[in-house]
């Protein structure tokens, strides 16, 4: 399981729904919220593989976002069931 947090152009941007697209796509359960200092925040949770893939495409974000920095560590966390959108934290 991993926490990411994204810097950059990435709120207001469609980056929520756009993560939220790509862990559906890469059966991946967790959440991506807003953080009140402009990053984004990322809990994800599933095959090493697909983690790794959608922590690459964190890092490109959808075409109106520029990401300028993608920070990645271990977290241990219980997650909900699918992947979901939450409340900026």
């Amino acid at each position: 399981m991993r926490r990411v947090f994204v810097s950059g152009k990435v709120q207001h941007v469609g980056y929520r729904d756009w993560i939220v697209r790509r862990a559906g796509e890469l059966k991946l359960a967790g959440w991506v919220r807003n953080c009140t200092d402009g990053r984004v925040e990322i809990l994800i949770a599933g095959d090493d593989e697909a983690t790794d893939a959608l922590v690459d495409a964190a890092r490109q974000g959808p075409p109106r976002a520029r990401v300028d920095n993608v920070e990645a560590h271990v977290a241990d966390e219980r997650l909900p069931k699918g992947f979901t959108k939450r409340f900026t934290a």
